[in-house]
């Protein structure tokens, strides 16, 4: 008659516990949290990825624990400066673009352009008055509208102008200025103070 030999079934959690027992240093506590263990023997249909186990555990512990690998927050809640823990943690944030005061002109100092239409505008609240304005086509191709600064001027159409930055501060959507005599345009003449803004040739003197 056959001989039969029965093995004694262990539990998973035992085999596991065991494992790690016999992996571990007598020096080092051995500590295991026993729902994971739990839930790791009893999801598996087999015990073969027993040794394996461990190092998966240490590299979850490690991209856990270890800020190099955390996830990283979203840094829309933290202000352009940061301390050096948040440097070191997820690097700085660079700047965002600013938003271009003068557009059309990218970064270039004046342009030429043609004039289509002059005309005036109704300056905003609690401003009062009539600002006077030209639609000028850039040499670019681009349409603007620019302010004509100073009293009085002798822009009409087809007139070539010079186009610099700079805003009305009272007029929306007006974001150029026109040059006080450069080409076309003359210079304010009855200006004594700031000639050099508005075009004015300094005065004889007798």
């Amino acid at each position: 008659m056959a001989a039969y030999v029965i093995h004694q079934v262990e539990s998973p959690t035992f085999v596991l516990h065991q494992h790690l027992k016999a992996t571990t240093s007598p020096t080092m506590p051995l500590t295991f949290p026993r729902g994971l263990a739990r839930s790791w023997a009893f999801s598996s249909a087999s015990f073969a990825p027993v040794r394996s186990l461990r190092p998966s555990i240490a590299a979850t512990a490690f991209q856990t624990t270890s800020p190099a690998f955390a996830i990283q927050p979203t840094p829309s809640w933290r202000a352009h400066k940061c301390t050096l823990i948040q440097v070191l943690r997820q690097g700085r944030i660079a700047q965002k673009a600013r938003k271009l005061r003068s557009p059309q002109l990218r970064d270039r100092p004046e342009l030429k352009g043609v004039c289509l239409k002059v005309g005036t505008t109704k300056p905003k609240k609690p401003n009062s008055g009539e600002r006077k304005i030209a639609r000028v086509r850039l040499s670019t191709g681009k349409v603007i509208t620019a302010y004509i600064p100073g009293e009085g001027h002798n822009v009409q159409q087809h007139s070539v102008v010079m186009v610099r930055g700079g805003r009305a501060q009272d007029c929306p959507g007006v974001k150029y200025h026109l040059v006080r005599g450069a080409l076309d345009l003359g210079g304010v003449g009855s200006r004594i103070t700031s000639r050099s803004k508005y075009g004015t040739k300094k005065p004889k003197t007798a």
